[in-house]
């Protein structure tokens, strides 16, 4: 007749003194009580592991800070793992390893590994924009979540401040970096599928619009204009840059003393710093090397040509010809990107071959042939062109 283990009370555990050797009360089905000569009282299970068959225990933790129900408890759960063929150890281990995973993959965390990957591909402006639009949108209210807890939901509701902003533009750009982010831990092996990919079509969608710009018939006003205003010379000269170059607000407002090549008269920008991630080299023409004459006293000595005017040891914001050209009146009719287009629809109106101008625009041609082959035909034209379209300002001026 097997042995019938009669079930500890509190009273009988509370009652339990230290002796000069350990000692053990049992509550059957493999709980007991060890009572340690220093008066410490621990639970302990006994069992089988499933697979070896060889005996073994397990501890529960202290009493009374785990009491006789939560033994218990402990007890009918590792019973329950057993009759399913699960060590409650091994079990246990895999809890506490997936805890230690999500503590350490947070989306915020797993956002971070994503951008140290993404830097690599874009320009360092356009990194920074995107984590700070993260930093600004995102993770204050999702970055502290496991990866694993980041659905479909979660992003609606920290998403809805922006589209009641009215911020469409920002939204789409959010819900891709959040979608590339949730893509990376999918490949990363941290979550099986990404709960997000349709959330987009929960949000309203921004209406394609390009870049307010003006005709070439209104560029003698621009030039008016910026002649006369009452905006800082550095700004002043920052326009004329980028009109005169044709650069991107971001490359011409970043241009560094250390890109300019007087010998040959040509600005290098490196890779990293386009959006193709493809070195661009503009030609310079006489007037674009009198602006670089202008600025040499105010910052030849700095690594940008267009410092910051509150910290020059950083580029001048992007933002600010923006900002400068809405004070001069061309607010909703033209902005800093726009200053491309103008310069586009003018040398087209022109007759210029339209592969120069994509050129100069340092927009790639999806032929890779031809791609290598303009890069090392055009230059010598694309400065013909270039030296035209900087007499057109001058004129205009």
């Amino acid at each position: 007749m097997a042995r019938v283990t009669k079930p500890l009370s509190q009273t009988e555990i509370k009652a339990a003194k230290p002796q000069d050797k350990e000692y053990t009360l049992r509550d059957g089905d493999g709980l007991y009580l060890r009572i340690k000569k220093n008066g410490t009282k621990l639970w302990l299970f006994d069992y089988y592991r499933p697979i070896t068959k060889k005996r073994t225990n397990m501890g529960f933790g202290a009493f009374p800070e785990v009491s006789l129900a939560d033994a218990r408890r402990r007890r009918e759960e590792a019973r329950s793992l057993l009759a399913r063929g699960i060590d409650p150890q091994e079990h246990l281990k895999e809890q506490h390893a997936s805890a230690l995973a999500e503590a350490a993959n947070t989306f915020s965390a797993v956002a971070e590994r994503w951008m140290a990957l993404k830097k690599t591909k874009v320009t360092a402006d356009h990194a920074f924009d995107i984590w700070r639009s993260l930093e600004r949108d995102v993770l204050p209210l999702i970055g502290a979540l496991p990866i694993t807890a980041v659905k479909a939901q979660t992003v609606i509701a920290a998403l809805q401040p922006v589209q009641s902003r009215g911020n469409l533009e920002t939204l789409k750009r959010l819900i891709q970096r959040i979608n590339e982010i949730m893509t990376y831990a999918v490949n990363s092996g941290l979550i099986d599928a990404n709960p997000i990919a349709g959330v987009r079509q929960v949000f309203q969608q921004p209406k394609k619009k390009h870049m307010p710009s003006i005709s070439p018939e209104q560029l003698p006003e621009l030039m008016s204009v910026l002649t006369t205003a009452s905006i800082n010379l550095q700004t002043r000269r920052l326009i004329e840059w980028s009109l005169h170059t044709m650069a991107r607000p971001g490359e011409a407002a970043s241009a560094r003393w250390a890109e300019i090549d007087y010998d040959a008269k040509l600005w290098r920008i490196p890779g990293d710093r386009m959006k193709a991630g493809r070195e661009h080299i503009v030609p310079l023409t006489p007037q674009s090397l009198a602006i670089l004459e202008f600025m040499q006293p105010i910052s030849g000595h700095r690594e940008f040509i267009f410092p910051g005017v509150k910290d020059p040891k950083v580029p001048m914001n992007s933002q600010t010809a923006n900002m400068a050209l809405k004070r001069m009146g061309f607010g909703g009719t033209l902005v800093a990107h726009g200053l491309r287009s103008l310069a586009s629809t003018t040398l087209n109106e022109e007759g210029f071959d339209p592969d120069l101008i994509e050129a100069a625009l340092a927009h790639i041609d999806k032929n890779e042939v031809r791609r290598a082959y303009n890069r090392a035909t055009y230059l010598d034209r694309r400065r013909k062109m270039m030296e035209w379209w900087s007499e057109k300002i001058t004129i205009s001026s």
